[in-house]
């Protein structure tokens, strides 16, 4: 840590001209309270979110739910993706667990829905890469 204060003190000296105590302090005030505004859990939370879409079968079915903006069931799912019931049914339990999709049992039928959460990350990747 005293690496990267040096550090810090000789970018505050650049920046200001000259870095007092106090100005170093109050800059990792500053940084220490940007460190807080995100926690420890909030962190492993989102990593986890990544990561289920971090997995062509995941990301395809997530793909498949947002778009078709209603429940669809397992059957149907399968219909999509070229896997096995099995990855299937770890592909989707993946997605419920990291919140972005939610499943009922209707009958002998088990449907999933996209989440709000997984329109709004679909809607902000459309957004954020080019067709070129």
């Amino acid at each position: 840590m005293a690496q990267a204060t040096d550090r810090l003190q000789r970018y505050l000296e650049d920046e200001l001209g000259e870095c007092r105590s106090e100005d170093l302090e109050c800059r990792l005030d500053e940084l220490d309270a940007l460190g807080e505004t995100f926690g420890t859990a909030r962190v492993e939370t989102e990593l986890d979110v990544l990561s289920a879409l971090a997995n062509e079968t995941r990301y395809a079915l997530v793909r498949v739910l947002v778009a078709a903006g209603e429940e669809l069931c397992v059957c149907e799912l399968n219909a999509v993706v070229d896997v096995s019931e099995s990855g299937l049914s770890h592909a989707l339990s993946n997605l419920v667990d990291a919140g972005l999709v939610d499943s009922r049992k209707d009958g002998r039928w088990k449907k999933y829905r996209a989440t709000n959460r997984a329109v709004a990350l679909v809607t902000v990747l459309e957004g954020s890469v080019s067709d070129e």
